[in-house]
């Protein structure tokens, strides 16, 4: 891995190497680790600010599901103007204080497996790489996509995307572009609608098998 602030696409698997692809949010952890962040780092005076901000953007996820348009309007609430170096600092931290309560062990386990096996493992996420990455250098992950945050020409988040929402097909476009179109996953894992089309594409196919907590 690079640095925590740049993470790769993913360094290229070795030929003949397996490569597995794990969801992140609910099947490497508990619960969503973005929304448990803003909430972390917000406090609990900025988090019920911050939700009385976001009613607008709240209510019309409620009438369209629009999973991305919810996402954006979380980072704007809750990053805008956040430099990187901050939010690097902000998620290495979080990563500390959460992970031994946040790590499902039987998914850790089969991580583990893959890894005494040879496999490159890969995190595909729809969070955000930035806050992702402290986890992904924890598990020794030989790669990370996820959502891209947009930065300003003082490195200070925008309250954008600069990628689309990585779930669904776009998860299989991006591992396909990091890996070439060719590419064929020895197992993917994942707990929602949006990793069933990466779960399609692997020859072990694991949808909501991890489903001890710490």
């Amino acid at each position: 891995m690079s640095d925590m602030g740049n993470p790769p696409a993913s360094r290229q698997p070795l030929p003949g190497q397996p490569i597995v692809a794990f969801d992140f949010d609910g099947t490497l952890t508990i619960r969503d680790s973005f929304t448990s962040f803003l909430r972390w780092r917000a406090g609990p005076g900025g988090w019920a600010l911050g939700l009385v901000k976001m009613a607008p953007a709240l209510a019309a996820y409620a009438r369209d599901r629009d999973r991305g348009a919810i996402k954006a309007a979380s980072v704007k609430i809750f990053l805008k103007d956040v430099s990187r170096e901050e939010l690097q600092a902000d998620a290495a931290r979080f990563a500390d204080h959460v992970w031994s309560q946040f790590m499902r062990p039987d998914a850790l386990a089969t991580w583990e497996d893959w890894g005494r096996r040879g496999a490159h493992r890969v995190i595909v996420t729809a969070s955000p790489e930035l806050t992702v990455a402290p986890f992904a250098q924890r598990l020794g992950a030989e790669g990370l996509l996820g959502t891209h945050l947009t930065f300003d020409d003082q490195d200070q988040i925008t309250g954008a995307f600069s990628s689309p929402n990585c779930r669904g097909e776009e998860k299989v476009r991006r591992l396909r572009q990091a890996f070439g179109p060719d590419m064929v996953l020895a197992g993917a894992y994942g707990d929602t609608s949006g990793d069933t089309e990466m779960i399609a594409i692997a020859e072990v196919k694991g949808f909501r098998v991890f489903q001890e907590r710490p």
